[in-house]
């Protein structure tokens, strides 16, 4: 049974909670010995900071480390339940134990993300007086969801995931502890199982003590304590899925990654991040978009069928939903991932976008206008226009669609492979009939390279 004190149930996550900087799991790269972080806490050379990383990697705990360590008062707020109002009451109870001699405080916001620009500049004078010594912690980057005037205020320290064998050491410390953990209940449980709870946890240690206690709880007492079966511990990991915040970092981690293993030809890891997001409840539909857009990115024409097949397959996916349909998002990515890449169009759109941004608004050369009628004729319009078809392959050499002005830009720059090999070709052969063409359409100009 679980343990209950005498206020009631603990979770066994709570109740583990280190209490002391040796026993804090992970985060090696800020806690090791002589690492500047460890040191200001050793030390009390307390400042403010923001922790950033996924749920379970000690953000509350560390803040909590810290006050302990460094004798402040610690004081919490939600930024899910607290407001404007609640940061006042706050910081007047640190002024009046400042007068009065007392400890310094230490407040620590969690999720601090959630708080509004109002919100977090309320923060801003007492963090710059030393009234508070604030400690924001986000699951966000913080660059994206903190406002730039708190950022300077603070220090940014990133908590990562934990390692699976750093897992595996904080379920054996709970397993065996008889004073708050589940040691008393003389817990069984071989290697291989513990390390299937420690995956599971997926980087989070509240997550990882959480199965444990419910694995613990549903296995009967024998004689030899309670033994941990693979057959309880399938029925607890059931339904559990990977690490996946909507919308949230993991989100845009993940889709980068996917867009990124797509690029880089490697179906095998396309596969593996398409999979991941699909396991934890990405919408395929979103997915869907993203692998058009890759398809138009990353391969262009040096194979336009991925468009197609890209098309199709967003297409299926409303048809089916999931997860019937998800099957087509595998074949799109993995085509995708093995098709001929070229960044071509993509990269020429993109500068002649700048090149607009940053040009005036140039006139249509008389030359190309439309000249329906008899007044528009007289001015010009339409004057000394060739007729492509009137020309053998249908090519004008020396004529210029561009404006005067900027006539010998080029932009679009076809790669040797896939179809744009032959694209390029083609390209190259009209060059060379500019290259002898005695005609140019602008004196001025040359041929454009």
């Amino acid at each position: 049974m679980s343990f209950n004190s005498s206020q009631g149930y603990t979770p066994l996550a709570e109740r583990m909670r280190p209490q002391n900087i040796e026993q804090f799991a992970g985060q090696l790269h800020l806690l090791a010995a002589g690492k500047p972080l460890r040191e200001a806490i050793i030390t009390g050379a307390l400042h403010s900071m923001i922790f950033w990383g996924p749920p379970g990697t000690g953000k509350t705990t560390l803040a909590r480390l810290i006050a302990q360590t460094c004798n402040a008062n610690f004081a919490t707020l939600s930024a899910v339940m607290s407001g404007v109002k609640d940061i006042r009451a706050c910081v007047e109870k640190a002024k009046l134990e400042q007068q009065a001699g007392g400890p310094r405080t230490l407040l620590f916001v969690d999720e601090v993300h959630r708080f509004n620009k109002a919100q977090q500049d309320a923060f801003l004078p007492f963090v710059e007086d030393g009234t508070i010594v604030f400690i924001g912690a986000t699951t966000e980057n913080p660059s994206f969801e903190v406002n730039n005037a708190l950022l300077s205020r603070t220090r940014v320290y990133r908590l990562k995931p934990l390692q699976s064998t750093e897992l595996v050491n904080v379920i054996k410390r709970a397993s065996t502890d008889t004073e708050v953990g589940i040691g008393q209940l003389q817990i069984t449980a071989d290697d291989e199982l513990i390390e299937l709870i420690a995956n599971a946890g997926d980087g989070d240690a509240r997550r990882a003590l959480t199965l444990l206690e419910i694995a613990v709880d549903i296995t009967p007492e024998s004689e030899n304590g309670r033994v941990l079966s693979r057959q309880i511990l399938d029925e607890v990991l059931q339904g559990q899925v990977a690490r996946f915040d909507k919308k949230g970092d993991q989100f845009y981690e993940q889709i980068s990654a996917l867009h990124k293993a797509v690029r880089g030809s490697s179906p095998d890891a396309a596969l593996y991040w398409l999979a991941r997001m699909l396991e934890g409840g990405c919408d395929p539909l979103y997915i869907a978009r993203r692998v058009v857009r890759m398809a138009s990115e990353d391969i262009g024409n040096a194979d336009p069928r991925a468009l197609r097949i890209s098309l199709d397959c967003w297409d299926v996916i409303q048809r089916l939903g999931s997860p019937e349909g998800e099957l087509s998002l595998a074949q799109a990515v993995v085509y995708l991932a093995c098709a001929a890449k070229s960044a071509a169009v993509y990269q020429a759109f993109n500068a002649v976008r700048a090149d607009i941004r940053t040009s005036p608004n140039y006139d249509v050369p008389m030359h190309l206008r439309n000249a329906p009628t008899g007044l528009m004729k007289d001015e010009g319009y339409g004057e000394d226009y060739r007729y492509a078809h009137d020309h053998p392959e249908g090519y004008i050499a020396g004529e210029n669609y561009l404006p005067e002005q900027i006539s010998q830009n080029s932009y679009y720059d076809p790669v040797n492979r896939g179809l744009e090999k032959q694209i390029k070709q083609r390209l190259d052969y009209f060059q060379s009939l500019d290259d002898n063409s005695a005609f140019r359409r602008y004196s001025s100009s040359k041929p454009r390279k």
